[in-house]
This record gives structure tokens, sequence and C-alpha cells, in this order.
């Protein structure tokens, strides 16, 4: 099985760089200068789940010169046009494209590129960094992989990762309700990004303040009734879980778009609280908190563009 892996940052180059580790072909599809880097000094990863450092293939879109079985996308949200034209020579008739992004946005536009019968679904949960000298730091012990087919079908490309990933640290499940599995992590993502990017703090600094439990709580509400009314109605364990979350006074959790927002890099704004605005109002409810939260995103965008907001 050929995996071609667009990406070596954190995401895709800790979950490829396991697979390598247990035996895998994989080659890693990036740009110029994170090709040079890998040629020169290999993929390393950091974590208490055991280091690893190895030699690897690395290619540019030029270089490309057969299809791949399955292609790992894990660019940004924001780089997803870029990267459309990137993996396209890598895409054959049989080809199973598995983006892992977040939100839900990418898998419409993937469809329309490439077909749906070529899209995987799929989700990560993982907290890891890419070091300034290209090493891969894993943050804790999650490295949870969740994928599977649009329609539900356990199909050769799903069961074919689900076994390679098998052999490796990673905790991988193929299931046939992956799109229920992205629609919950997007109630949750965009509630913990739009509050601790709107307000600038993390869960526990929020809950601590005498509203904060009660407007994140409504945030996240709506956005369960969101994903319902589009028909994936959150499972009452995901409600409490998060519900018990967004309570916790003690909690240091912020989304990864408010790490993004103080170093003054970009943010994904359109892909996942701007989705989620559009279908706020395609089903009539109340747009508020989405409105000034995507607003708040946006503003942030302008000034970041005026050269208003030091990248650090």
């Amino acid at each position: 099985m050929n995996i071609m892996v667009l990406g070596a940052g954190a995401i895709g180059g800790y979950f490829a760089g396991r697979l390598i580790e247990a035996g895998t072909d994989v080659t890693f599809l990036v740009r110029p200068a994170r090709r040079q880097t890998l040629t020169e000094h290999g993929l390393c990863i950091r974590s208490k789940l055991g280091d690893f450092s190895t030699p690897v293939t690395a290619i540019t879109r030029e270089e490309i010169v057969q299809p791949a079985d399955i292609l790992i996308l894990t660019c940004k949200a924001y780089d997803l046009n870029s990267a459309i034209e990137t993996i396209r020579p890598a895409i054959g008739p049989d080809t199973a494209i598995l983006p892992l992004l977040n939100g839900l946005a990418h898998i419409d536009r993937l469809n329309a590129e490439f077909g749906q019968h070529r899209v995987l679904g799929g989700l990560a949960k993982i907290a890891a960094t890419l070091l300034p000298d290209g090493t891969i730091q894993h943050l804790n012990d999650w490295r949870y992989l969740t994928f599977g087919e649009q329609n539900g079908e356990m199909s050769a490309p799903v069961l074919a990762l689900k076994a390679a990933f098998d052999q490796t640290s990673v905790i991988a499940t193929a299931t046939p309700e992956i799109m229920h599995a992205m629609w919950e992590k997007i109630v949750h993502l965009a509630t913990a990004a739009g509050m601790t990017c709107l307000l600038r703090a993390s869960v526990g600094e929020i809950s601590r303040t005498p509203d904060g439990t009660r407007i994140m709580t409504r945030f996240l509400e709506l956005n369960a009734e969101i994903a319902t009314r589009e028909g994936y109605k959150p499972s009452d364990a995901f409600m409490a879980e998060y519900r018990a979350l967004f309570a916790n006074t003690a909690s240091p959790y912020t989304a990864s778009m408010l790490r993004d927002l103080e170093r003054g890099g970009p943010v994904e704004a359109d892909h996942i609280i701007g989705d989620m605005l559009a279908k706020c109002r395609k089903h009539g409810l109340d747009d508020t908190l989405h409105s000034v939260a995507y607003t708040h995103l946006k503003s942030y965008e302008q000034r970041r563009s005026a050269g208003r907001i030091t990248a650090v």
C-alpha cells in the first residue's frame, strides 16, 4: 500500500511517522523548504510513548510519478485551495483521500473536486507541535485517529488503513458513523474556538467569571441544535462531557485557534465559525453569538493583513 501524506507538520508528521516506524511505505508531499529539511535531517518525533527518528522519502508536486493508494491531507483549512492543486497529480481512479482538517466545509469542496467516492471522513485527536528545528513534539498521550467512508461502507481502503495503524501505537477507529463523529467534533470545536478566541481566555478563566459558563453552555447547545437540524444530533454522553468541560473553573483548555491568534498567525475563521454561522442562519436560529465571534475573527484578519499585528 502506497500512502502519501501532504504535509509533515505536527499532525501529518506524527501519524505518518508512526506508520513508517511500523514498516508502512509512506511518502511525504511537501514544499521545497520542508523537503530539504526532511532530506537532510529526516523525521524526528519526541513523545512519552517513544521517541523516533528516521530518514524519509519526501517529494514536491513536480516529483509525483504515480497515484497514491491513500492520500492523507493534513493542511490547514486556509491552505486547502493550494493543497488541492498540489495533490491533483497524485489522485488516481482508486485513490482514497483522507482529510484531517478541522470542521466540515472541506468535505464538500473535496467531493466537488475529486468525487465523493474518493473522499473519506476523518478526524484526529492529538496534542502535538512542530518545533523550530523541525522536530515533532508530542505533548501528551492523545494519539486518536477516526475515519470512514461518508456513506458508511467499510471499504477496502478503510480496512487497509485500519490494519496499518493497528501495527502502531496510534489508536485508530474505522467507523461507519464518521459523519456523526465529525459533526460532534465541530460542535465542540466551534464552541471552544468561538468562545476562547472571542474572550481571549481559557475555559477555566471564562468559567470563573459571573456569566462565563452560562454563555459557553448556551453556545454549545446552539451548535448542537445546528447539528441536530443537519441530521446529526450529538449524543447525550457528548453533551454531558462538554457541559462539564465548560463549567470547569480549573480547566486550562484553549482552542488551537486562540494560540494561532495570539502568535499573530492565520486562523480558520471561515472554515469553522463562518461555516457554522451560515448553517445557523440557514436554520433560522439566533445567530448573535456566531456573528459576534465571526466578526471578531474577521476583524483580526483585517488588522493582520494591514500589518498591525506581528507574528511571534
